[in-house]
């Protein structure tokens, strides 16, 4: 079993930062990539940033780039996500996304974390 805990959404007003945080755990044996996601009220769910495990390459939605920043440590299985000059458009439901082998079995999959709301408005 893998579980993907998230942390740090909350409510933040325009031009404000915040960071998120998403732990995975369990059985795992390597992953080759995290990321967030966002979907926001009747909008499909998006790529916000991912992250390559090994080697560390980004790519980010062009809507957030030069305000976000992605990061990982590897050796705790986490990645953030740090969010600065926010703006209304950025609120929604905040998805953290890992692709990797599970122990167990082998076999590769994509877990998805709960979700943690981020709401930018004064």
């Amino acid at each position: 079993q893998v579980q993907l805990d998230e942390s740090g959404g909350g409510l933040v007003q325009p031009g404000g930062s915040l960071r998120l945080s998403c732990g995975a755990s369990g059985s795992i044996f390597s992953i080759n990539t995290m990321g967030w996601y966002r979907q926001a009220p009747g909008k499909e769910r998006e790529l916000v940033a991912g992250i390559v495990t090994t080697g560390g390459s980004t790519n980010y939605a062009d809507s957030v780039k030069g305000r976000f920043t992605i990061s990982r440590d590897n050796a705790k299985n986490t990645v953030y996500l740090q969010m600065n000059s926010l703006k209304p458009e950025d609120t929604a439901v905040y998805y953290c996304n890992a692709n990797l082998r599970t122990a167990r079995t082998g076999r590769t999959f994509d877990y998805w974390g709960q979700g943690t709301q981020v709401t930018v408005s004064s």
